[in-house]
Formats: C-alpha cells, sequence, structure tokens
C-alpha cells in the first residue's frame, strides 16, 4: 500500500492493484461459424483496384467458394489447433452481457477484465457452410457466403481479473451468462436472429470436451480443411451448382473441389446438425 500527501497535506492512501486468474473450458452447445475479414477484402480496402468495365466484370466470378472458405478462419502458424478465434470476442461477449446481468457495467468489465493474448485457440473439425445473407447496405442486398462452421467445438479461456472489485464466483456467472446470451462469431444470439456461437463451461474431465480435443486438433484440421467437406444439403447443393457451371464455362481450375458430390466422405451427413441454420446476416466476432 502505498501513502503519498495532496497539496493541502492530507495523506492519500494508494492500495496496490490485485489480480487473480481463471481458467475455464469452454463446449460449444451450438455450431460455430468463423469468418474473419480476408486478406483479400483487406488488401482492396487499404489500396482499391481500379473499376471494372461491364466486359470484364461479365467474364469475372463473383465468388470462389474454396478461396473463401480458406480465408473465413483464423489460424495460428504453430501450436495444438490450426484455428483459433480472437481474444476479443470473447471478451467483447462479457461486456455486453454485463448490460444485461444486474451488478456491474460494460465499461467496469472492459476495465477490470482481461484475456492475454492476441487469440484462442479452438478445437473442433472445420466444415464448408454456403448459406444466404443480407447485405449490410441499405438495400440489403442478397448476396450467397462461404464461411467455415465446427458443429462441434470447444477452447480453453484464461480470465484474469482485478479484486477485490471482482470475485471469482461474478467472473463464474459473468462468463456463463455471456456463452448462453451472447455467444461468439458470426450470426450469434448477440445479434438478436441467430443462435450459433453459444457455450457452456464444462469441468476438464467432460467427456464431450476431451473428444473434441482428441478428434479435433491441428492435424485434423488441417486435413478437413484441405478436404473442405460441405456442412449440409443446402452447402452441398451450392457447391455442385458452381462446380457445373465452372464445368460448363470451361474454367475447370477454379473448381471448389476435385471429388464428385457423390464421393465425397459425410455427403449429407450433417443435415441433422443444420437445425440452426437460417438465412441471417453476415456478423464477424
Amino acid at each position: 500500500m502505498k501513502q503519498a500527501k495532496n497539496e493541502a497535506g492530507a495523506t492519500i492512501t494508494i492500495m496496490k492493484i490485485a489480480t487473480e486468474k481463471r481458467a475455464y473450458c469452454v463446449r460449444g452447445m451450438t455450431p460455430l461459424i468463423m469468418n474473419r475479414l480476408s486478406r483479400k477484402t483487406q488488401k482492396q480496402l487499404l489500396l482499391p483496384p481500379p473499376k471494372k468495365t461491364q466486359a470484364e466484370r461479365s467474364v469475372t466470378l463473383k465468388h470462389n467458394p474454396l478461396e473463401e472458405f480458406l480465408a473465413a478462419p483464423h489460424r495460428l502458424p504453430d501450436g495444438k489447433t490450426l484455428l483459433a478465434m480472437p481474444t476479443t470476442a470473447f471478451k467483447s461477449a462479457m461486456r455486453e452481457t454485463a448490460l444485461r446481468l444486474p451488478g456491474s457495467s460494460k465499461k467496469e468489465i472492459g476495465q477490470l477484465c482481461y484475456i492475454r493474448g492476441d487469440m484462442i485457440p479452438v478445437w473442433g473439425i472445420p466444415k464448408l457452410l454456403m448459406s444466404p445473407v443480407r447485405s449490410a447496405d441499405m438495400n440489403k442486398t442478397p448476396d450467397i457466403r462461404t464461411r467455415v462452421i465446427l458443429p462441434h467445438w470447444c477452447a480453453v479461456v484464461t480470465i484474469e481479473y482485478i479484486v477485490p472489485q471482482l470475485s471469482g464466483a461474478s467472473i463464474d456467472n459473468l462468463f456463463a451468462g455471456a456463452g448462453q446470451i451472447m455467444g461468439i462469431g458470426d450470426w450469434r444470439p448477440e445479434k438478436g436472429s441467430g443462435d450459433y456461437g453459444t457455450f457452456e463451461l464444462v469441468g476438464e474431465d467432460d467427456t464431450d470436451f476431451k473428444a473434441i480435443m482428441k478428434a479435433g486438433g491441428r492435424k485434423a484440421q488441417l486435413a478437413a480443411m484441405d478436404a473442405a467437406e460441405p456442412y449440409d444439403a443446402e452447402s452441398q447443393e451450392l457447391l455442385d451448382f458452381f462446380n457445373r457451371e465452372i464445368v460448363r464455362r470451361g474454367d475447370q481450375k477454379k473448381l471448389a473441389s476435385s471429388k464428385p458430390a457423390q464421393s465425397r466422405p459425410g455427403n449429407g451427413a450433417h443435415v441433422g446438425d443444420a437445425n440452426f441454420h437460417q438465412i441471417g446476416h453476415s456478423q464477424d466476432a
């Protein structure tokens, strides 16, 4: 405890800031949709390309599903997983939850809680999701978005917080609430219409948590990103249409997959997982 004196000579007592940490095992309750701003888009924002003529637009693909799928997730250069989510996704969920639960404010949680680092490793098998969305322009223009979806996922999140302003029990309740009513990733409950990206806190010996970590590590994620397996029947149908149209136009180099639909592993096997899937807006984490 540090003491100082003000101009009037009175002693001012300043308490030393103390922190505590709590590590949480997070298991997804609903699928997680990953959709980061691609490097291509970032470069175009930095240096916009020249406007194309009508002739150039007529021979230019508006979308390339495979490229968009590969560009959708945040990636780690090394470690136990390939895929990750920004730490800000989890902290933002906590800050927004503070607005819904009595006892704290969004600003206080933002100042008194920390999740160190830039990325949180995420375990789970990625699949290709193609779905109609509404763009954020005035006309809400419909479009087709290709993203990465993890039907089953988990992560380990370590939260550091200031004491005694916050207690471990308060952080437990806040983070659990964030997983249930806010979520992370695209089309999460925070935005009002979606149910994706919700999670719950479990013990490290939870059977499903351990199974996801065992089956959904870096090696499996690399293989799944290479396979680009469609998530549901709608994604399969849109991908097959794209490939047929590319062949018809004689531009096979841009095929989204070299495998025919009938031979893809798991074709049609995930329709049950798609119960959460509806038309939704794109919502980055």
